[in-house]
Formats: structure tokens, C-alpha cells, sequence
């Protein structure tokens, strides 16, 4: 255990947690364990252009001149434009517009058809949210056609960039802004911050008005993957904040829906329930009705959207698995690459990044995976499972392999030739071999955090824990190792019977509940057996559920 005098009047359980994370000074523990709004979030004129953007969107709404917000399709850009659109709503301008691009038809990034659209709709500004950096030729035709484009975006610029009004993206290689991995919402939440602290008092914004649109910067900073360190974490911890209020009528709603408790939100509820019911609308219809149901103001209408919602997102679980399923088999049958990549002509494309996470997960190398679906062009997308740099791996693979790319380090999408996808696997796998792979988990020890007795799962502990929240990417939900744990009883339970509940002996002989969702006892390496002894690795929560409060614990793995 940890011998550092800095940390040393914290509990031993903390002072390890806070370790595995890199942190080993009070000061920079506080930090973490107690954020700040004033000290951790960074002033947004610090980004490179922003205040050239604030100061021409300050123009624009002077003049009446016409404003498109293009938002990305997933659950980040739309809450991004979410806030855009509030901050239109709250200034009482009127002359605006949204645009989400349909993830089938038209595809990531600015679209040459809508750019053509906007110019004959007379748009003089476009303010895009979570995409552009990529996009120099859509660009290049709004501005040669008087539309001024202001591209706020966070993914990695590769190549030429465009000759934007203005290029609001903390991943420049010129920008010296203090955190660079703000996900779309983030940069959008920073571009309304920005203007409404210069421009407030001339609107009558109220002082801190940003905060309530923090909800969304949380949303997406949690759905997107990126780290939950530095302005991240003080971005979801005040967004969770917010959510909890409940101010919006279709979260309000949706929440109902999919029973969560708005009281007691954990970023879960978000990241397993509330995103992929909202990427659920692009994946599987029409991303504006993701957007319709945040900026919904109507109960009628939040409630006929959330309905929609939630039918098309069990629609979607039943492909993905089927998918899997497929995917599973034709795995067996070949020899296995460092990189995956799979396919077939009648798989939604939509759906193929929540597939290639799932494998990635599983097999722990990179996963391409691709479809047409009505489209001449294939198109996929891809995750990183063991820490490999998806852009970086792309680019590797040479010029000629890919149509188009772009995303993230660890996800992406990209569009490929019929000729080129069936030599695909191989380049790519030659190209993995000449990248640096990094850790894909921060905390180090291995597979748990500390070994806990069952005596340990306690409100008490539980309490040591919940200051690390919210978890994510960075920032892992601690799991715990249990020695020798005792299985009381082994049940099944849910509508379909889908779920796993163990009861494990407490030293005192009382029992703890441990679950696991959507779980048969035959997925672990050892038979549950009542009275048998298992290591137990879990991570403790308290559970609500019926308005009744427990500790328990959720189960990451069994073994012998």
C-alpha cells in the first residue's frame, strides 16, 4: 500500500485508486476528487480562432444574416448542435437553421449537395459541429460562394486542412489551447460559452447561463469515448449535474422510457441507456429526430419522439446480434490476421460501428467492418482493440487503399473501392505491424484495482469509490478482487429470465447480491455451484432500483 505522505490522510482504498491513476500529490488529488467549475475549466478564447468565431456569428446575428448549423449525426454532434440552438433560442435570433446529414444517404462530414442547398437557400454562415476538419473541397465551394464556414470539430486533421473562416479545433497542431481532447459537444459547449461571455450583457445573457448547457457538453463528452481526465471530467461531472434537474422535456421523457431515475443518474444511464437510444435515430432513421427530442419543448411532442425512440432502438438490437452472430461464424472459418476485417453486402451500415466494437472488445485487435446497403460505394467502420491508432493505421496502410477516413484514435469510419476491400485485411495488417501500440487501459495492476474482502462491500466503501465518478475512458469504474468467494445461490431473473444474480457469504454470514446483465452462468470458465468457492472480480454500486437502496456488486468476471 501506498507509503506517499501527501496522500497519507486518505484512506488506504482512495490512496491506491488515486495512484493507479497517476495521481500522487494532494493538490492534484483534490483536483480530481473534488472539481472545481472556475479553477477546471479552461477560458474558450484560449482556442485558436475562437474569438474570430464569436466575433462573426456576433456579426451575422447584427445584419439578420442566415445561419446553418451542420451537425454530425451520432451523440455528440447532435447534442452539440443542441447547445448551438439554445444559445439561437436564448439571444432571440431567429434566422437560423439546423442541419443533420443522413448517415446513410449523404454520410460523415459536410455533404457537396447540402453545401449547394445552402447556397441556394442564401446561408451566409455555416457553424459546423463535430465534423469539417476533413472536408476541403465542401469548404472550398461555400466559401468561393460568399458562405463563411466556421468549423468546430475535434477529430485528428489529416492531410490538407480547409481554408475555413475560421477552424475552432483543439487537435490543431497550432493550437496551444491547455486540453486538446474535447469531443464535438465539448468544442460547440466552449464556442457558446465564449460568445456569451463577450457578447452577454449586450444580450441580456445571464451571468453562468452556459452551465444549463453543460447537460449536453456531458452527453456528449460521455458517448464519445474520449477521456474522462482534465476538463473532460470537470465537463461530466457539472453536465451530470444538469441532467439530473431534468429541464428537457424529451430527456424527461425518454428517461420515463427507459425507467431511468433522473434523481440518481450515473453516467451508465447515459452511456448504456440514453445514447443508444439517441444513435438509434441515425443508425436506423433519421438523426434530426434525436436532435427534435433534446430541443423538444412540447410534452405531447417529447413523448411521441421518445416512443419512436425507444421501438427503434430494440429494432436495432436485434440486428446488431443477429450480425454478431453472423460475424461469429465466418471468423471461425478463416485464418485469423492482427486486424479483422468483415463484411457483406446487405449489412446496414449504420449499425456497423456498434459490430466492430463488440469484436473489437472481444478479440482485441483492430476490427473493420463493412457493408453497401444500397450504396455503390462500401462503407464501415472500424474500432481499436488493443490500443493501435485507427488514423494513424489508415494512413499506414498506404494511398490507394481507401476512398476516404477519418475519426479518432480508437474509432473511426471510411469508404473503400469493390476492388480495394478484398485485399483490405492484408494491408492493414501489414501496416499494424509498423505502429506503436499504446495501453488501451490507464490504471495499471493488471485486470482489478485491490483485493477486498466481502466484509469490504459496504456503504462505507461504496462512498470511498463514488468520488472517482463519473467513469469512462481514462477513468475506469474501479474493479475489485474477491478471494475465495463463497457462492450462496446461483438464480436467473428479468422477463426472459436473461440476467444473473449470485448471492456470496459475508464473513458475518450474511449474503451480498452480485449481478450480471444479460449473462448465462455457462459464460464463465467455472461452474457456479452452491457452496463453491470462486475469485470473484466486480465492482460495487448502489442500487435503486424500486425506490430501494442496496450495495451490491456487478460482475466483470468469475474464475477458478
Amino acid at each position: 500500500m501506498t507509503t506517499d505522505n501527501e496522500l497519507a490522510g486518505y484512506p488506504e482504498l482512495v490512496q491506491t485508486l488515486l495512484q493507479n491513476r497517476g495521481i500522487t500529490t494532494r493538490e492534484a488529488a483534490e483536483q480530481f476528487l473534488t472539481p472545481s467549475y472556475e479553477r477546471d475549466l479552461h477560458d474558450p478564447l484560449l482556442m485558436k480562432d475562437m474569438e474570430k468565431s464569436i466575433v462573426r456569428i456576433f456579426a451575422a446575428t447584427q445584419a439578420n444574416e442566415k445561419i446553418l448549423i451542420y451537425g454530425d449525426y451520432d451523440c455528440d454532434g447532435i447534442p452539440g448542435s443542441v447547445i448551438l440552438h439554445d444559445l439561437f433560442k436564448k439571444i432571440k435570433y431567429e434566422n437560423f437553421a439546423v442541419y443533420i446529414p443522413d448517415r446513410h444517404e449523404e454520410g460523415y462530414g459536410l455533404n457537396m449537395e447540402a453545401i449547394k442547398e445552402a447556397i441556394e437557400g442564401d446561408v451566409k454562415l455555416i457553424i459546423t459541429v463535430d465534423l469539417g476538419t476533413t472536408d476541403v473541397d465542401e469548404v472550398a465551394e461555400a466559401q468561393a460562394n460568399g458562405i463563411d464556414v466556421i468549423i468546430t470539430d475535434h477529430h485528428l486533421p489529416h492531410g490538407n486542412v480547409p481554408h475555413a473562416y475560421a477552424l475552432v479545433n483543439p487537435k490543431r497542431e497550432d493550437d496551444h489551447y491547455p486540453y486538446d481532447m474535447l469531443c464535438g459537444a465539448g468544442v460547440a459547449w466552449k464556442l457558446a460559452s465564449a460568445f456569451a461571455k463577450k457578447y452577454g450583457e449586450f444580450f441580456t445573457i445571464k451571468d453562468g447561463e452556459e452551465k444549463w448547457w453543460l447537460d449536453m457538453a456531458a452527453i456528449g463528452t460521455l458517448s464519445d469515448m474520449v477521456p474522462l481526465q482534465g476538463e473532460n471530467r470537470a465537463i461530466a461531472y457539472f453536465g451530470m449535474k444538469v441532467l439530473k434537474k431534468n429541464r428537457r422535456a424529451g430527456l424527461r421523457k425518454l428517461f420515463a422510457k427507459a425507467k431511468v431515475d433522473a434523481e440518481r443518474l450515473v453516467e451508465e444511464d447515459i452511456t448504456f441507456t440514453i445514447a443508444p437510444r439517441l444513435n438509434a435515430a441515425s443508425r436506423m432513421d433519421s438523426p434530426r429526430k434525436a436532435f427534435e427530442l433534446l430541443a423538444a419543448e412540447k410534452e405531447d411532442e417529447a413523448g411521441a419522439l421518445a416512443d419512436h425512440l425507444v421501438k427503434i432502438n430494440d429494432e436495432r438490437k436485434y440486428l446488431v446480434a443477429t450480425i454478431i452472430k453472423e460475424t461469429k461464424k465466418k471468423l471461425k472459418e478463416r485464418e485469423a490476421q492482427s486486424v479483422i476485417v468483415i463484411g457483406s453486402p446487405v449489412w446496414r451500415v449504420g449499425i456497423l460501428g456498434l459490430v466492430a466494437g463488440k469484436l473489437a472488445d472481444e478479440h482485441k485487435k483492430p476490427v473493420f467492418v463493412w457493408g453497401l446497403e444500397g450504396s455503390d460505394t462500401i462503407k464501415g467502420s472500424c474500432r481499436s482493440g488493443d490500443g493501435s491508432n485507427l488514423v494513424e493505421l489508415m494512413t499506414a496502410a498506404g494511398e490507394g487503399t481507401f476512398l476516404d477516413f477519418g475519426g479518432h484514435a480508437g474509432a473511426g469510419g471510411f469508404s473503400v473501392s469493390h476492388e480495394s476491400v478484398h485485399f483490405l485485411e492484408e494491408r492493414l495488417s501489414v501496416a499494424h505491424a509498423t505502429l506503436e501500440k499504446k495501453p488501451v487501459a490507464v490504471v495499471e495492476g493488471g485486470t482489478y484495482e485491490a483485493i477486498l474482502s466481502l466484509a469490504d462491500v459496504t456503504a462505507q466503501t461504496y462512498k470511498r469509490v463514488e468520488p472517482f465518478a463519473p467513469f469512462g475512458i481514462g477513468n475506469p469504474k474501479p474493479v475489485f478482487l474477491f478471494h475465495s468467494a463463497e457462492i450462496s445461490y446461483v438464480k436467473k431473473f428479468g422477463k426472459q429470465e436473461e440476467h444473473l444474480e449470485i448471492g456470496f457469504v459475508k464473513p458475518d454470514g450474511s449474503v451480498v447480491k452480485a449481478i450480471s446483465f444479460f449473462t448465462e452462468p455457462e459464460r464463465f470458465s467455472v461452474s457456479l455451484k452452491e457452496g463453491s468457492k470462486v475469485e470473484l472480480l466486480a465492482t460495487i454500486e448502489s442500487s435503486t432500483f424500486l425506490r430501494k437502496s442496496e450495495i451490491r456488486l456487478r460482475i466483470v468476471d468469475i474464475t477458478q
